[in-house]
């Protein structure tokens, strides 16, 4: 086996901080835990909640991982996290969202090429209907402009995440402008294993609706527009309960 197949030693790993960044995952949380449990170390688990009003903080202390709070926000709670973290390469889990077992090995395998900075997984979604099977194809067709979200579990060096300042306090697309920055710095690795994400964001509603509003936001985001200015529209999105009140 040459040196660019050879499986990294576990011994040899970096040590890696694992980021899930919580707001009202309560029924998540545990499950993503229990597979974290599973994968060896060196690896640490910061959960950074964005004052959650549900059981989410009572069961990441009953677990006992370490737990930290932030402003609410995926990139503010997911800069935080990585500002208290230790470890050589920072991995970000949404907390709704399953690595494959093999997770680390993958990663530290990616890493050892020194001209990659970080990476992502491909996406699949805990449900088998049409709408998120099309939107696992889609995914991947993205990624072929270069294109990753939070949801394919983003990971990088902790030197180049600090170099280009981290993920900034936006409320929507923090993860496209991270990347960004990334490939200034380095090749960033598409890991062709999957991690399986919840379907939520698109179940009980109309899939078309949920679709087309995504895709304007991106059209707007990469047209220049604020991802502050975005955020009211992206609500119907992130949270179901709220489509009716702001549509």
């Amino acid at each position: 086996m040459d040196a660019k197949n050879a499986k990294p030693n576990p011994a040899t790993w970096p040590v890696f901080s694992i980021i899930i960044p919580t707001f009202n995952e309560a029924s998540s949380i545990d499950r993503i835990l229990n597979a974290l449990a599973e994968i060896p170390e060196p690896v640490e688990v910061i959960v950074v909640d964005g004052g959650s009003s549900d059981k989410t903080v009572e069961i990441v202390r009953e677990r006992g991982a370490r737990l930290i709070m932030a402003e609410r926000g995926r990139g503010a709670q997911m800069h935080a996290g990585a500002g208290a973290s230790q470890g050589e390469v920072l991995w970000f889990l949404h907390a709704d969202t399953l690595p494959p077992n093999n997770a680390l090995e993958l990663i530290a395998q990616s890493l050892s090429d020194p001209h990659v900075v970080g990476g992502s997984f491909n996406v699949d979604f805990d449900s088998r209907r049409l709408s998120a099977r099309f939107l696992a194809w889609f995914y991947r067709q993205l990624r072929r402009f270069g294109l990753c979200y939070g949801d394919s579990a983003i990971f990088v060096k902790r030197e180049t995440y600090e170099r280009v300042g981290g993920f900034k306090p936006f409320p929507i697309f923090e993860d496209l402008d991270l990347v960004r920055r990334l490939r200034r710095y380095g090749r960033l690795a598409h890991l062709r294993a999957c991690v399986v994400t919840s379907s939520r964001r698109f179940e009980h509603r109309s899939f078309l609706l949920t679709f087309a509003r995504w895709m304007f936001l991106q059209v707007l985001y990469w047209m220049g527009v604020n991802p502050q200015a975005l955020c009211r529209l992206y609500a119907p999105i992130r949270d179901p309960k709220l489509s009716q009140e702001i549509s």
